[in-house]
């Protein structure tokens, strides 16, 4: 059953990086907002005059807390109408319509494989909300690599973040990579790092989530690696 509509109240939004900022959503209809980690809500924005073109969807990027209070992480889109309206016309204090919780881009239950979060851009914020429920459950994993490709320095999302998670969250690996800055981490796009960390062909899960060229590429490098395509689970952005 599709969610019904809702309104929430933009609480807080903070500039994270120079053209990305997190948004925070106080839920008005319920006192706690049920959804798995991975899962994405739908915005219904005044931009159009037909409603489905209205309609943008984004990740949550917080855990699950029993509270109606969201974040959602947000990139503003050159020539893009949705994300527009929400950095030029929506501030704290505005009222958005949205629904949700939507989407099966979740944890395999139980987790008994390594798992590969693969991610560019916003697409780190289903994988945020992933690790922040894994740390405040305790639950069981294997080993996770998160392996998250940007342009430059300044456009990774939530470093200091999940570096300090690595250091929380057993077997937990952060793997930020740059395409067009020279620094001492990984340098070039995320498929490098990803096969080279699978070169033993461990038993794993691949879960990306990003723009179409980035996720149709790791579909087929890492078929060709030797892995099943039930293995790998994506989020397409755009």
């Amino acid at each position: 059953m599709i969610p019904a509509w809702q309104n929430g109240v933009v609480e807080r939004i903070e500039q994270a990086t120079h053209n990305t900022r997190r948004y925070w959503i106080r839920l008005q209809n319920q006192d706690a907002f049920t959804f798995k980690p991975g899962q994405f809500v739908t915005l219904d924005l005044p931009i159009h005059e037909q409603r489905n073109k209205r309609w943008r969807s984004y990740s949550i990027a917080s855990a699950p807390d029993n509270s109606n209070l969201i974040e959602l992480i947000i990139v503003l889109v050159e020539n893009g109408a949705g994300s527009s309206y929400l950095f030029h016309d929506v501030s704290e204090g505005s009222i958005l319509t949205l629904r949700g919780p939507q989407g099966v881009f979740t944890l395999p239950e139980p987790i008994e494989k390594d798992l590969f979060f693969i991610c560019t851009g916003t697409g780190i914020a289903p994988f945020r909300s992933m690790l922040l429920h894994i740390l405040h459950h305790n639950i069981a994993h294997q080993n996770i690599h998160l392996v998250f490709g940007t342009r430059t320095h300044k456009d990774l999302l939530y470093s200091d973040e999940m570096t300090q998670l690595t250091y929380k969250i057993e077997n937990l690996f952060y793997h930020p990579t740059l395409s067009r800055e020279d620094w001492s981490g990984n340098k070039g796009y995320v498929h490098d790092v990803y096969e080279r960390l699978c070169e033993n062909k461990q038993p794993a899960q691949f879960l990306l989530c990003g723009w179409r060229n980035m996720i149709d590429e790791a579909k087929e490098r890492i078929v060709k690696m030797g892995y099943d395509k039930k293995d790998i689970l994506l989020e397409l952005y755009g």
